[in-house]
């Protein structure tokens, strides 16, 4: 999808600052120089998104604007801020490439106010620069993660939507049944209820894109998938029933298979498309390695169950090279991308 400048009819994207002593600021400023950040808008500061224009070098110019609309009335090589309210008066004092309250503080309320104009439809999707959850921590927010903190930010009041963490890119599409928390504990999350609701989740978002009748794997939680229960038998008790479950309501979905091979099998590699459309993983690392491994530079992570558009680079904060200029903006591209391809469904 092209998005043309002075299309003000069309809700822009917008793309939140994600941690200020972060590369997520530089990210979004190489985004401006050129034409892939028209049609967007940036949530967060003016004084720490102009730090980054300079980081980033050569001129960029970086205007405060009123309203998210106003986006489409920058020219190119422009970046348009609109001012987050209450954002710690002493921000630009948190020292790049450090985690820091100030900027997790900051990072929090962007995201609350990018859920905000997503629920008045003022902003078509939302894109997430990188956040650093010690940072998060370390303000005193609540929540783990972007995941945890928009899921409860959608449905405020009411009982929380179910969500999941996906990671995409050209080759391999993995939905994860848990996510941000130890392994200990994500063994015990891995239940019956869990699993299905993961399950369904994955074939409902997809057939919103387009994808009518999804081919779905489903890992297994242990070497070689349990062995027949040999090596554990989470798989017979808990991951076969969901399947056999979801399967019922008509869902093209099959495992439990052995998490060391299921991966290759759905991969699209050199033109040849893989047995399935996505693989349902049952931990954070199970799921994440290996579309890491194809390439970080072109890996989207996206929340499926909410109800907005949301997507990010497949990255963290890299404090070791912010303020450098030298952070790659490809896996934000590769967001953005995304974003515009799921508002168009």
């Amino acid at each position: 999808m092209t998005l043309q400048p002075n299309s003000s009819s069309l809700a822009p994207i917008a793309l939140t600052m994600g941690d200020a002593c972060g590369i997520g600021p530089e990210i979004i400023a190489k985004l401006f120089r050129g034409l892939a950040g028209v049609g967007c808008v940036v949530l967060g500061d003016v004084g720490v998104m102009r730090r980054a224009a300079a980081f980033t070098g050569g001129r960029l110019a970086v205007a405060r604007i009123e309203r998210a609309s106003d986006a489409w009335d920058v020219p190119p090589n422009c970046v348009p801020v609109l001012q987050v309210d209450g954002l710690p008066s002493d921000l630009m004092m948190a020292p790049v490439g450090q985690a820091d309250a100030r900027a997790g503080a900051a990072a929090a309320s962007c995201i609350a106010r990018a859920v905000e104009l997503a629920r008045t439809g003022e902003i078509a999707a939302i894109v997430t620069a990188p956040i650093h959850k010690a940072a998060l921590a370390a303000a005193g927010v609540g929540y783990p993660g972007h995941t945890e903190m928009l899921q409860a930010l959608a449905a405020p009041g009411a009982d929380p939507p179910p969500v999941r963490m996906m990671l995409v890119n050209d080759e391999l599409r993995t939905v994860l049944v848990t996510i941000h928390m130890s392994l200990r504990r994500a063994i015990d999350a891995v239940t019956f209820d869990a699993v299905r609701e993961t399950i369904l989740i994955a074939h409902r978002s997809a057939a919103a894109w387009g994808m009518k009748a999804p081919r779905i794997a489903v890992a297994g939680l242990n070497p070689h998938a349990g062995e027949g229960g040999l090596f554990g038998d989470e798989e017979l008790r808990i991951i076969a029933p969901a399947i056999a479950s979801a399967r019922a309501e008509g869902v093209d979905v099959h495992g439990p298979f052995a998490p060391d091979t299921v991966f290759m099998r759905a991969r699209n590699a050199a033109g040849h498309p893989g047995e399935f459309d996505i693989v349902v993983a049952m931990t954070h690392d199970h799921g994440l390695i290996p579309v890491k491994y194809l390439g970080v530079a072109h890996g989207v992570n996206v929340t499926l169950g909410l109800p907005f558009v949301r997507t990010s680079p497949d990255h963290g904060t890299a404090f070791d090279i912010a303020g450098t200029g030298r952070a790659d903006e490809s896996s934000l591209i590769a967001a953005l991308t995304m974003a515009r391809r799921l508002v168009q469904h």
